[in-house]
Formats: structure tokens, sequence, C-alpha cells
């Protein structure tokens, strides 16, 4: 449950006033509605009274009409208030919370960040990410303004009313309520997990089945992967099933709890009546307000019950280990004219046994392009990963005459570049998807990076830099997205660029003027690339074969 706490300790401090005015508004919301019946059973037994003594006719019926129709749209509009702020500033913490999940993601190892990059690992901690708004919006503000409407109605009754008819409604929802309550955030646990878990299997099925399908067809094995999504499907349902049939009795036994203490209220009101401790009138307010404050318990159920998914997705989410950094060692100033050297260098997986490169060694001279050439496999990507200090190895590499892991990681991201095949674009603006590399980011300068990727003129006829794009850069083709993402990077102007199949989507011409405008963007750049194209094999000044 602690991480329940600090989720909610996130979200409530990442917008406070627009959390505390929401909960200001939900407990004014409760208490009007409380008060709007309770005034309606006063005026309509004060009415009933006034006829049967005969004094109808001299009656008030404006003022009491007047406050039971400001107290209606009074209350509407601070319910209409009060989603509004309390949304918005969830939705405003949860998008602190996402920034705080991709802080905690950014320490994890390459190898583990790419795993996440999947459509199954991307929809669980969407998921996750979502089930936390629960946290304010159906647990804390919602017991909070409860509490608070309770103690304000037990002073009222106490006042207008007796005090027993305000002991018997504290009580009774209090005391019942939370037994009620309790009892569904504990038997909730395990079938809200469950559902989850499921829910969750069947979107991994169904993505599953939808990309592979063509695969499945060939292989026969499409009707197994049905019956495997129907399997996830009906698990899932059943789960949810669960789940709602506990709402369902929760729910009646709340139903049980209102029409039990209304019972109660109303035979302490009748006794205070014919003892003369209260008139008619006033104790009909009781009454009427044990029925109304039904409202202040009814809607916690569905949110104790999805209690153990919300604590399963604040484990998951908030649970990220840390990951330790040493302090990086001093630094000579960098010799600009060294570039990459790379001595005695062994590449391996983790999933082989026998080292892909064994003693590698060769140097990029700042200025010079040399190219990678190997079979698919042989290790081309793994060895521009450790080239970017993303993956350990065994080996020497030293970048502009320092050694690569001396580097602090902000001075290095600085230096060295690395494109790899799988490069993302966010949705947005071009200008916005370049802002990544360079946050203040000019016209001119965006341009120009622009022309050197041959881009520029497919930009301008989709409206330029403010032009927008759809999640993951949809609106491009694959070439031109790979020549946004080589656009950025030149604006980073490192000294060392490291570019993993850099022209892959593109045809020769246009292969050849991006190589091109990468060398004349950045003449003095030591530009390693993984190749397996006759354009950039052509375009190396020396080739290295794995």
């Amino acid at each position: 449950m602690r991480q329940l706490w600090r989720v909610l300790r996130l979200l409530w401090s990442a917008r406070p006033g627009g959390m505390w005015r929401g909960a200001i508004l939900s407990v004014v919301v409760l208490v009007m509605g409380a008060a709007l019946l309770g005034l309606s059973g006063w005026f309509i037994t004060a009415t009933g009274m006034a006829g049967l003594a005969g004094v109808g006719i001299a009656f008030d019926v404006f003022r009491p009409s007047a406050g039971v129709r400001m107290l209606a749209l009074g209350r509407a509009a601070a319910r209409y208030a009060e989603r509004l702020l309390t949304h918005d500033a969830t939705l405003s913490a949860l998008a602190v919370l996402r920034l705080d999940l991709l802080k905690r993601l950014s320490a994890r190892p390459l190898a583990e960040l790419r795993q996440l990059r999947g459509g199954v690992a991307l929809t669980r901690i969407t998921a996750d990410v979502d089930a936390l708004d629960g946290v304010a919006l159906r647990l804390a503000l919602p017991i909070a303004a409860a509490l608070l409407t309770h103690g304000f109605a037990f002073l009222m009754l106490w006042w207008l009313v007796t005090l027993p008819v305000a002991l018997t409604v504290t009580a009774g929802y209090l005391g019942g309520a939370g037994v009620i309550l309790y009892r569904v955030g504990r038997r909730g646990f395990g079938p809200s997990s469950r559902a989850e878990a499921a829910g969750q299997e069947m979107r991994r099925a169904a993505i599953g089945l939808f990309r592979g399908q063509r695969d499945l067809i060939l292989q026969g094995r499409m009707p197994a992967a049905r019956a495997a999504l129907t399997g996830a499907e009906t698990e899932a349902r059943a789960a949810h099933d669960l789940l709602d049939r506990l709402d369902a009795r929760a729910g009646l036994a709340l139903a049980t709890l209102v029409a039990l203490v209304t019972t109660a209220v109303m035979l302490l009101a009748l006794h205070a009546v014919q003892s003369g401790a209260a008139q008619p009138a006033a104790a009909a307010i009781g009454v009427f307000a044990a029925l109304a404050l039904a409202e202040t318990v009814m809607p916690l159920r569905r949110g104790l019950a999805e209690l153990g998914r919300m604590r399963d997705a604040a484990e998951r989410v908030l649970s990220q280990p840390e990951t330790v950094v040493a302090a990086p060692k001093a630094l000579q100033a960098p010799d600009t004219a060294a570039g990459l050297r790379v001595q005695g260098l062994t590449l391996t997986r983790p999933d082989r046994v026998k080292p892909l490169v064994e003693g590698l060694s060769f140097v990029v001279a700042i200025g010079e392009t040399v190219a990678i050439r190997g079979e698919s496999g042989s290790g081309k990507s793994t060895l521009l990963d450790v080239l970017a200090r993303v993956t350990p190895s065994d080996g020497a590499v030293h970048l502009l005459g320092q050694r690569l892991e001396d580097y602090p990681e902000d001075q290095l991201r600085r230096l060295l570049t690395l494109v790899p095949q799988r490069s993302a674009l966010m949705g947005g603006t071009i200008r916005q998807n370049l802002a990544l590399a360079r946050a203040d980011v000019s016209d001119d300068a965006a341009w120009q990076v622009l022309r050197a990727v041959a881009l520029d003129g497919v930009i301008a006829e989709r409206g330029g830099l403010e032009a927008m794009l759809g999640e993951g850069g949809a609106g491009l083709s694959g070439g031109e997205a790979r020549r946004l993402v080589l656009a950025r990077a030149l604006l980073r102007r490192p000294a060392v660029l490291l570019l993993d199949e850099a022209t892959e989507g593109l045809d020769d011409v246009t292969a050849r003027k991006v190589l091109s405008g990468i060398r004349e963007t950045l003449p003095e750049v030591a530009l390693l690339l993984a190749a397996h194209r006759h354009a950039e094999l052509e375009f190396a000044d020396r080739i290295i074969q794995l």
C-alpha cells in the first residue's frame, strides 16, 4: 500500500491547487445534495402541517422553494466544476507521472529498453499509468469528501434535529459502510488483479494474432492462435464477471445499510416528535438527510473493488530499480584530432557462447568515413552499441583521446551520436521532433539539416516545420521517417557519428544524396557506418569486414 500513497503524493503534488479545489467542490456537491433533500423533506412536511392546522394560506412557500431551486442548480454547477477541475488536475498529474516513469526507465540498460518498445510492453505501461487515475478520482477524493460531509452533517443534524439522530446517521454510515467497503477492498484484491492480468493477456494474444497473421496462416497455426485468443478472452471475461458480482453484492449491502439507517432515524425522529424534543418538519430533515447521504458511500465500492489493480500498477510503475552511476573521472581537454580508436575489442551476446568478434582494432579519424561490412548477425549493430556505451564489452575504446567509460553521460552524448536501425519519432510537429536533439533549434538550422538529408521538399509540401505527424511519425513513409531521424542527429553536430544502416528504405540516388549531405553538413565528423548497401560502401573511405 505504500506505493499507492506514493502515487497519491505524486499526483497531488503535480497540481495541488486543482486537487484542493476539486476536493472542496466534492464536499460542496455532497453537502448540497443532503441539504437539498433535507430542505425538501422539511418543506413538504411543514406545508402539510400548515394545511392541517388551517394556516396554509399564511405559510411562506416562496423562500423554501427558492432555496430548493438554488440548491438544485448550485449542486449541478458544483458537480460540473468538480468534475472539470479534478479530471483536469488528474490528467496533468498523470503527465507528471509518465515523466517520472520515463526518468526511471531511462536508467535501465538499453537491452531492456528495447524490449519495452514492443506493442505488448507499451500497452502494459500505458494501462498501468491509466489505472492510477483511480487513486485520486475513485479513492482519495471521494473518501475525503465523504468524511468531511459526514462531519458537517453530524453538526447540522445535532443542531436542527437531535443528537441521537446525528449519532445514528454518522455511526451507521461510517461504521457500517466502513465495514462493507473494507471487505470489498480485501475481497477485490485478487479478482481485480486477475482481471487486469487476463485483460493484458488478451491484448497480447490479439496483437500477436494481428501482426503475425500472415506467418500463422502459412504455418497452419491460425486455428491454434484463434483458440488461444478465445481462451484469453474467456478468462478475462470470467475475471471481470467475478468483479462485477462483488460490486453488485457490495451495492446490495450498502443499499440495505441505507434502508436500516433511514429506518432507525425515522423511529428516532418519531420518538423525538412524540416527546416534544423536535418539531415534525425538523424531524423530517433527519430522515431525508439520511437518504441523501447514501451518495457519500455508494460510489466508493467500485474504486475499492479495483484496489488490487491499482496496487499492482503502482508497484510496476514506481518500483523501477534505480541505477547507481559511478562518479566520472576527471577528464583532460578532448583531443579533437584523435577521433575514435578501438583496441582489442571482443563482442559477445548473452544468447551465444562463442564471441561474435575477438581482438577487433581500428581507428576512425576526424573527417574520415569508415564502413563496417558483415553478414546479418555478424555483430555490426552490437559493435555500434558498444561504441555508444550502451552495451558493455571487453576491450579499450577511446573517444577524442579519452577512455569512453570516463566520460560523463551528458558530455558523451554531446560528442557522440548513434542512430540505430530502429529510431522513434513522436506524435507532434516536425519542429518538435527536431527539437528533441536541440531545444533551441532555429528555422534556418532546421531547414539546413532537412536539405542535407533531401527531405526539405517533402516537408515543405506537407506544411513546413509546423506540419503534424501522428504517433510514431505516422504521415511519413519509412524512408522519409528515416531521413527525419538523420536530420535530428545532424542537429547535435557531434564529433563522432555512428549510423546503423543509415539509408535503409532509400533508393540509390537518394541514398547518395543523403550521405553527401551528411558529410557536407559535418565535414569534420568521424563517421562510422554499419553498411550493407553498395551506395554506403562506395561512399566510405575504408571498409572493415566483420
